[in-house]
């Protein structure tokens, strides 16, 4: 029987006595709850014990009767009797909780049925032909007898048709025709059955074309799949709209063994990268559908792209945009390294902006912009005449110092080299680097790379690839012991494969890495291992094979989220990364003209040797210096204990490693007199560009107001904003010293984009002393940045829900992960945070006239309720009792795990939790969203 609907209840925003089904006559009662005759056997948490009891009792007297009263030969009596005499439409034969025992009984049952049909495939269509259950939503008994008799064919338990036979062909133009009836469910057995790959392909593609023009694109493109009609349909009409709905997984499993196809959909999707393109254009087809557009921009697409052209070994040329951007950004960044950080050397610069840019007239039009946007005149005036630009093209004031260039025959070069003592230098004689690129090198130096008990540092270099695709193929590697640094040429000790240089070098490298005397230190040192074995095969598990390390940039992460900056100074981006460390522990920078440099060629130039030298030797100074002094670097412990732990001594019980203290427990720098005033989360407004979406919904998460530059958009939005609304910047990269400039000293910072999201918002909290109470967690929708409410009761989101078509929450088609999350979390109840403190703001209930309609559900601003990210499991989770719908995006919210989660993760920033930074106080009462 058919459930009947709701009724259209009015809404007065307090939970409801909604209508409840009454058990028709026949049910079966228990003491522990009613068993609907209909009543799904696999789905819902268990199978009720009364159905338990009609199955291990009277009037199941034996196996025969399990699949209906009488003879089981017949599908057509399965039908209509189902199970003891029930009724078997609607979802009583979902897979899900089925009691093994019943299943393993139906399933035997089902293969007798079969072994006395004449035609089990012909028996299956006049069930199908006579019942009407399988074509509604949710599991048949005619979908189960489908997927059974597929199994028992794939299992030879019964006898099926032969390929290409004539009765074949006849059953399936009977299968086409219901196919086009058939839900999700019963799609995949049908087409295996009846082998419709095979079959006739025009009412195939007919069907296929109905179900994209109702909008069903999914189960289009999926089905044309599973057909294997790809080469007759087209590609672009059929992934144009599952690409909008940032589906991608599917378009590409759906061109997987197709090249031409894969080609035309690369030239799509770059197409899409071109500058000036508009997706808003083609999404303006789809109006019925949810788009993500905010996954479709060209830098977005420009990665899928790359992988994509890499995956399927294809031509780069396909792609001339993506290629041209992918260009762009390189150009952007050297132009950075060269003019503002003076970085890079002349030669160096100039040969990799020559490689970029080359002939192609648009990325030189784009090179002199950036050129002509610098101020320094002079320097890019010696940058012009590295690059031989034409001298009309330029600004007249670089024109005439490029002028005067010609004439002086003067360089640039020289204020680059000027200060070398302001960086570190190496402390050991020249004499003291060794050149290894043969066995016979490595033999000599064998006994002192591999000495027990010593600590090493180890590094890596590369030529440069901004951004080609693969891990780049690693040209050097350098390990430093005390007082020596050996310089290994790989290029020349991993070929030929085979030989006995490659043997010699596999066989060293393997012994280091495995022994758990021998200390390596690295900076980043998983990566470096991951870029050895694409270049070194025989070392792809190097990383895997590692014994007795310590990475330095984990310390470094710690050292950072625990070192508060000094109110009103910026993060100026100066050092970063390993010369950022080496200024903190060894008072100066490490030089890094060399680093874009070329290390394919042969021989190095001495600054290449000094510098590969420089940058594996500084990781054993700043190791020692941390040891002599871990409080210094607040770092908690010795690290020289940690290492003995890590060669053999335990812990003791409950105790962490030093190391391992200092990784996970920051001590906290407290204030000084001249902190900075404290500032409420929710009084806090920011403004971030595009690169830092995770620290937004971090910031967000905690309450703060953070705007977000869209994809694209001029960096110098956000100093305009800045002014007209009082924010503060963040900002990463190349942008931060104009805006700087623009808003002032105090109020544009520099995140640190090595770390994570939730390092970077401790960081902001820290730099700007903002107070983060537990009442502030989820005031603002992490979507839309939106900062009110409306509580929608559990009784009422279950008839909105119902109402707007999504009943059993999402289906098939729906969003796997949410899918797995439901699952994970149904039947817990809500999950308090620390402190005991909840998730409860003041915000009123929705109404009657908060709706502009019920079906969508739509307020009355427009703006559509998001009912389909409610998973049915969270609706008949117990304990929880309000949901909460954002009034800016439609986002639906509910209590759970992740608010404990979050204020876990931000425990040491939060206000009123025990160890904050903050004595430890009650929380404060939930405030207004608005």
């Amino acid at each position: 029987m058919e459930t009947p609907p709701p009724p259209r209840a009015m809404l007065d925003g307090g939970p409801q006595a909604l209508w409840e089904p009454q058990p028709p006559a026949g049910a079966l009662q228990t003491p522990e709850r009613c068993v609907w005759p209909c009543l799904s056997i696999l789905e819902g948490d268990s199978c009720p014990q009364g159905l338990f009891e009609a199955i291990s009792g009277p009037p199941w007297a034996g196996p025969q009767q399990v699949l209906g009263q009488g003879s089981c030969s017949d599908l057509n009596h399965w039908s209509g009797q189902g199970v003891a005499g029930w009724p078997c439409t609607g979802p009583c034969w979902s897979r899900r909780g089925c009691p093994a025992a019943l299943e393993t009984v139906l399933r035997e049952e089902a293969q007798r049925g079969f072994a006395t049909l004449e035609d089990p495939l012909a028996a299956l269509l006049d069930m199908l032909d006579s019942s009407r259950g399988w074509r509604g939503k949710g599991p048949s008994l005619e979908a189960w007898v489908a997927r059974e008799l597929k199994r028992c064919l794939q299992a030879q338990l019964c006898p099926g048709p032969a390929r290409g036979s004539p009765g074949l062909k006849q059953l399936q133009a009977r299968a086409v025709k219901l196919l086009a009836e058939s839900p999700p469910g019963l799609v995949e057995p049908l087409v295996s059955i009846f082998q419709l790959q095979d079959a006739d392909r025009s009412p195939l593609l007919a069907h296929v074309h109905r179900l994209h023009q109702e909008g069903k694109f999914k189960e289009a493109i999926v089905l044309g799949a599973k057909l294997r009609l790809q080469a007759d349909l087209d590609v672009e009409k059929m992934c144009i709209p599952l690409l909008l709905q940032d589906k991608a997984d599917l378009v590409e499993r759906y061109v997987d063994g197709f090249p031409d196809l894969q080609r035309r959909l690369l030239a799509l999707m770059d197409s899409w990268c071109q500058p000036g393109f508009d997706i808003r254009v083609v999404a303006r087809r789809y109006p019925q559908t949810t788009l993500r557009l905010e996954r479709l921009s060209p830098r977005a697409l420009g990665r899928q792209v790359l992988r994509l052209l890499e995956q399927h070994g294809l031509d780069p040329d396909l792609c001339p945009n993506v290629v041209n951007q992918q260009r762009l950004a390189a150009l952007r960044y050297l132009c950075y390294k060269r003019l503002v950080e003076r970085s890079v050397s002349r030669e160096s610069w100039a040969e990799h902006v020559q490689g970029l840019a080359g002939q192609d007239q648009w990325l030189q039009e784009q090179l002199l912009q950036l050129l002509a946007s610098h101020d320094d005149a002079a320097l890019v005036a010696q940058c012009a005449l590295d690059l031989l630009l034409p001298e009309e093209r330029l600004p007249a004031s670089v024109a005439a110092e490029l002028r005067q260039l010609r004439i002086q025959e003067r360089t640039a070069e020289a204020p680059l080299e000027d200060g070398k003592d302001d960086y570190y230098q190496l402390p050991i004689p020249r004499e003291h680097l060794h050149f290894l690129a043969s066995w016979e090198d490595l033999a000599r130096h064998q006994e002192e790379l591999l000495q027990p008990g010593q600590v090493v540092g180890m590094d890596l270099e590369w030529r440069p690839s901004f951004g080609a695709g693969g891990r780049p193929r690693a040209s050097l590697m350098q390990v430093a012991v005390e007082g020596r640094v050996f310089l290994l040429d790989l290029p020349r000790l991993s070929s030929p494969a085979g030989g006995q240089a490659p043997q010699a070098f596999f066989r060293l490298v393997s012994r280091l890495l495995t022994d758990p005397s021998i200390t390596k230190l690295g900076y980043g040192l998983a990566g470096d291992l991951r870029s050895l074995g694409a270049s070194c095969p025989a070392l792809a598990q190097a990383e895997k094979q590692l014994r007795g390390s310590v990475d330095l940039l984990q310390v470094h992460r710690q050292m950072r989220a625990a070192d508060r900056p000094a109110p009103g100074v910026d993060g100026a981006a100066g050092p970063r990364g390993l010369s950022l460390l080496v200024q903190q522990v060894l008072g100066k920078p490490l030089d890094k003209m060399q680093q874009l440099s070329n290390w394919d060629r042969r021989p190095l130039c001495e600054g290449q040797l000094v510098y590969a030298a420089a940058d594996a030797y500084c990781l054993l100074e700043v190791y020692w210096a941390l040891c002599r002094e871990p409080a210094r670097f607040h770092l908690s412990g010795d690290l020289a204990r940690s290492l003995r732990l890590g060669r053999g001594e335990r812990a003791g019980p409950g105790e962490l490693p030093p190391l391992q203290k200092a990784l996970t427990s920051p001590q906290q720098v407290p204030a000084g007199e001249d902190a900075a005033p404290e500032v409420p989360a929710r009084a806090f407004r920011v403004v971030c560009d595009s690169m830092l979406q995770g620290l937004a919904r971090r910031l967000r998460c905690l309450g703060i107001d953070v705007l977000v530059l869209a994809t694209g958009e001029d960096h110098r939005r956000a100093a305009e904003v800045a002014r007209q609304e009082g924010r503060v910047i963040l900002t990463s990269g190349l942008p931060y010293h104009k805006l700087r400039a623009q808003v002032g000293a105090g109020r544009c910072l520099s995140v640190d984009c090595s770390l994570k999201a939730r390092q970077q918002a401790t960081a902001v909290i820290r730099h700007f002393n903002v107070r983060v109470t537990h009442s502030d967690i989820f005031s603002r929708c992490q979507a839309c940045n939106c900062h009110q409410y409306l509580k929608v009761s559990k009784d009422v989101m279950k008839q909105l829900v119902w109402l707007s078509g999504h009943p059993e929450g999402p289906s098939g088609t729906g969003d796997k992960a949410a899918q797995i999350e439901d699952e994970r979390e149904t039947g817990s109840a809500p999950e308090e945070a620390p402190g005991g403190c909840t998730y409860e703001p003041s915000c009123r209930w929705l109404e009657e006239e908060d709706l502009q309609s019920r079906v969508p559900a739509t307020l009355g601003d427009g703006t559509r309720l998001q009912l389909s990210g409610v998973p049915a499991g969270v609706l008949r989770r117990p304990g929880l009792r309000h949901f909460y719908c954002c009034t800016g995006c439609g986002k639906v919210f509910w209590e759970g795990s992740h608010l404990g989660r979050v204020a876990e993760n931000f425990r040491e920033v939060l206000e009123g939790v025990p160890g904050s930074h903050e004595p430890s106080r009650a929380p404060s009462p939930a405030s207004s969203p608005s």
